[in-house]
């Protein structure tokens, strides 16, 4: 035979190749190319001066199954139909092309005695279509193979004419040749001549007369070789490094011609596949996909898994493949032991047809999860199984492995476990996004807790806290039929307003967390309702423009307040595996935040009592006192520290601090705030405004003022405060609890400072009952310039004294002040009148006050003061 190596594609659906044998003589044309009427694999059509071997499976865009059966498809479980294939069909295919190649050319070869002409005859005009290959049955040591072909000779596929006239001239004289029972083995030249296979072929005749075809229907007995033959081809492939395939084959033939015996020949023939093209894996569908739980064999838990994979076998093949086992496993981040076996997978035996759709039913078992499989890998956050997990529910497709396995009490030979085992093959996992599993995610019942003053800005503590319920609706695939419980819960959410980032809540810390099982009554799909409290949970906010925005909408607005949450969520679940940890499921959701009620500023309602003042200076007073308020929100909040500033028409006149307040809803009672009062700040303009605004707070009118947050309101987030800051928000002067003071329905006035006064007509004096809004600090009267008047006009007489008197807490009376009555006037004769009786009188005074070091000049307009007249 020829030295010159045959090349026919190996797993390709383009190449050409050289043929090669022991001889000199040479093969011009690929073995198995097409006859001269057919188009090749390539494209083309036949030379007819051109002589090959002719393969109607290789001309397909997809190389047949026989021949590609070391691709393994991908999916959850494609690759099992096909590894299925190529338990069997890899290298049947390959021994029976090598069979057919081998008996053709040399039957041809050795029967002439002519050799150089025939030889060159026999090699370009043989050609040999495979029309079909089964596997009959699979035995204990092989399979039996059903081989399907055409034969004939072509005589104007020889170039040389010479060799055509003698070949064809030959061949009509012997008309036919036959073979008796040949053991045909093949070999790997590259891999240390290992054995691949062996092949029995039955007797065989074929008509070698030019232009006629011979149908040849064998059954062979196919026996693998080395089970570690496989597995270094296989890899290589896989791996890319195979470039092409050297197979050997090997056979002592015995021919004879009608009854004419013709001796025995050793015959060699090797062929050259190509594999510079990888062909593309089969389309496949899955049509079904189930996950349940399952009792393990030791009466533990599991997880089992139902996959059917439907795909079209568009080759003229057919087999039966028995039940396979196979091993599921993912990359571990151990080099040393670089794959984790996660699951256990079987198939139902399957019946492949030609040209006909094909279903392998897979049934899987998770029994645990491995240590390794959680385990942190080194310089990393993430296990294997977070790595996974991430791929797959971000929608990119994981790599898992699988490796064949024996299955224990099967009627699978053992042969066909001894191959699969050593070969283990990538799979894409297709991922399944996640980006629509988490269909709500809201924040309720509300509270608030503002930052700690003397927290560093960049610590949980600087920043403001929100505790509250979280909900959460997500999806479960329908494939999803096994116990699920979500345990704890964390994440990372953005709160934007309006397309705009507000801030962001840092859920870093794992919440408690329960979970239920519910339908969706609209579309009748499984959800959980996951529910979760969340404790001060840390809110960064970022963009204090959009906080302004939401706080005007909020305090004047009159509606709710939508913020919008995108959210990166890690949950922990709890399964018949044990505990999983699913990190960074994307979801969005809403928080509505509802709207103070209407006027609701007003409602406020501050109430001030048990005033003292703790410090004084010419200008300022310090004071503490107890305030009640009422809270109109529907939120609660701790407030470690807030600083606002008192404002009257632009100008600031002093402030107001408040610690660790516990604001609830509703009346909030007792609370200690402590006011700096000094208007000097600002110069005089300052003084004036502030001493106009104590005497109509004095004389009982309506005062408000103007609250306004600074940088300094929450000095760890000055952003908020300067966002606050842009916000007007008027309140009315609290009232004070003054000695006396009677329930509003009872008919006394509140916020009177002079409760009743008495007159003496004889003596021309005048005495107070006066009431003090402090506690424990005396106030002090320098002088006082006061008038009083009868029916808002007419004077009745006026007050002017300038020796300092006291005014202590509580009720006190005033020493006998001097009276320059009004003689002659309307309000002089009605004091007369009312002698032993008592009038309404007003009062317009100038009165200069004194506490501690602080002094200012007030004046007093007071209507309606009870005078009782005595002689």
């Amino acid at each position: 035979m020829s030295d010159e190596t045959e090349r026919t594609p190996l797993l390709t659906p383009k190449g050409k190749g050289k043929a090669e044998d022991d001889s000199s003589m040479s093969e011009t044309a690929p073995l198995l190319s097409g006859s001269s009427g057919t188009p090749r694999y390539d494209g083309e059509r036949d030379d007819p001066d051109k002589a090959s071997f002719c393969c109607e499976i290789c001309r397909s865009p997809q190389p047949p199954p026989s021949i590609s059966g070391a691709s393994l498809a991908g999916s959850h479980s494609s690759h099992t139909s096909l590894k299925e294939k190529k338990s069997s069909t890899p290298w049947a295919s390959i021994i029976s092309i090598v069979v057919l190649a081998t008996l053709a050319v040399c039957i041809m070869l050795v029967a002439f005695f002519v050799p150089a002409a025939v030889e060159e005859y026999a090699k370009q005009a043989a050609v040999v279509e495979p029309t079909n290959l089964s596997l009959e049955s699979i035995t204990t040591n092989g399979v039996r193979a059903r081989v399907q072909a055409n034969f004939k000779l072509d005589g104007s596929r020889v170039q040389d004419p010479t060799s055509r006239r003698i070949g064809k001239f030959t061949t009509w004289i012997v008309r036919a040749l036959g073979t008796e029972q040949t053991k045909v083995g093949v070999y790997l030249p590259e891999y240390n001549d290992v054995l691949l296979g062996t092949a029995v072929v039955p007797p065989l005749s074929i008509s070698i007369v030019d232009g006629q075809t011979t149908k040849v229907d064998f059954v062979a007995e196919l026996s693998p070789g080395d089970a570690e033959a496989y597995r270094k081809v296989a890899n290589e492939w896989l791996d890319g490094k195979l470039d092409q395939l050297k197979v050997l084959g090997k056979a002592d033939i015995p021919l004879k011609s009608g009854i004419l015996p013709l001796g025995t020949h050793a015959v060699s023939e090797i062929l050259t596949f190509e594999a510079k093209q990888i062909p593309s894996l089969p389309t496949y569908n899955i049509s079904r996909l189930n996950f349940r739980d399952v009792p393990d064999s030791d009466g533990r838990s599991a997880v089992g898994a139902d996959v059917a994979i439907t795909a079209f076998n568009e080759y003229p093949i057919s087999l039966d493949v028995p039940e396979l086992g196979f091993e599921v496993l993912i990359p571990n981040c151990n080099s040393f032991d670089p794959y984790i076996l996660v699951a256990d997978a079987t198939t139902e035996p399957l019946t492949i047809r030609p040209h006909a759709e094909v279903t392998a039913n897979v049934s899987g078992i998770i029994r645990e999860l491995p240590k390794d499989l959680t385990r942190v890998c080194p310089n990393s956050k993430s296990s294997p199984l977070d790595k996974f997990l991430d791929q797959y529910m971000h929608g990119e497709a994981a790599t898992v492995y699988v490796r064949g396995r024996k299955v224990p009490d099967s009627n699978t030979p053992g042969w066909v476990g001894d191959i699969l085992s050593e070969i283990m093959v990538p799979v894409p996992f297709p991922g399944q996004g996640f980006d629509n599993l988490i269909k709500s995610f809201s924040l309720t019942d509300v509270n608030f807790q503002l930052p700690d003053p003397m927290a560093d800005p960049d610590e949980d503590d600087g920043n403001p806290k929100v505790s509250g319920t979280v909900q959460v609706l997500a999806g479960l695939p329908k494939e999803m039929n096994f116990d699920i419980n979500v345990t704890n819960m964390r994440a990372t959410a953005d709160v934007m307003y309006q397309h705009r980032k507000l801030g962001e809540l840092n859920l870093e810390k794992w919440q408690a967390a329960n979970s239920t099982k519910i339908e969706d009554a609209k579309k009748k799909e499984p959800l959980l309702k996951i529910t979760s409290r969340v404790e001060n949970a840390p809110l960064n906010i970022t963009d204090g423009d959009v906080l302004t925005d939401v706080m005007q909408k909020l305090l004047f607005g009159g509606k709710e307040v939508m913020l919008d949450v995108k959210a990166g969520v890690d949950i922990k679940v709890n399964t018949a595996l044990g505990n999983l940890v699913l990190k960074d499921i994307p979801a969005e959701g809403k928080i509505p935040v509802k709207p103070l009620p209407g006027k609701a500023i007003g409602s406020v309602r501050p109430q001030v009592g048990d005033v003292k003042i703790i410090d004084t200076s010419e200008t300022s007073l310090t004071l503490e006192a107890l305030v009640n308020v009422t809270n109109p929100t529907p939120y609660s909040a701790f407030v470690p520290y807030v600083n606002i500033h008192i404002v009257k028409d632009g100008t600031i006149l002093g402030s107001a601090t408040a610690e660790n307040l516990n604001v609830v809803r509703g009346n909030n009672t007792n609370m200690v705030v402590t006011a700096k009062w000094d208007p000097t700040t600002h110069g005089d303009a300052g003084r004036r405004i502030a001493s106009d605004l104590i005497s109509e707070y004095l004389s009982g009118r309506n005062v408000t003022f103007d609250v306004k947050a600074h940088r300094g309101t929450l000095p760890s987030v000055p952003i908020i405060g300067e966002a606050l800051s842009k916000l007007n928000i008027t309140i009315a002067a609290p009232k004070l609890d003054l000695p006396g003071d009677g329930d509003e329905e009872d008919g006394k006035k509140k916020g009177h400072f002079i409760r009743d006064a008495t007159f003496h007509v004889l003596s021309s004096t005048a005495t107070f009952t006066l009431v003090s809004p402090l506690t424990y600090n005396t106030i002090y009267v320098d002088w006082v310039n006061a008038t009083a008047y009868y029916n808002h006009t007419e004077k009745v007489g006026h007050i002017l004294y300038d020796l300092p008197f006291a005014a202590p807490p509580g009720t006190s009376e005033t020493p006998r002040l001097p009276v320059d009555w009004s003689m002659g006037s309307v309000g002089y004769d009605a004091v007369r009148k009312a002698i032993g009786g008592a009038l309404k009188l007003d009062a317009s005074a100038n009165v200069s006050v004194r506490i501690g070091n602080w002094r200012e000049t007030v004046w007093y307009e007071g209507q309606g003061i009870g005078a009782s007249i005595r002689l």
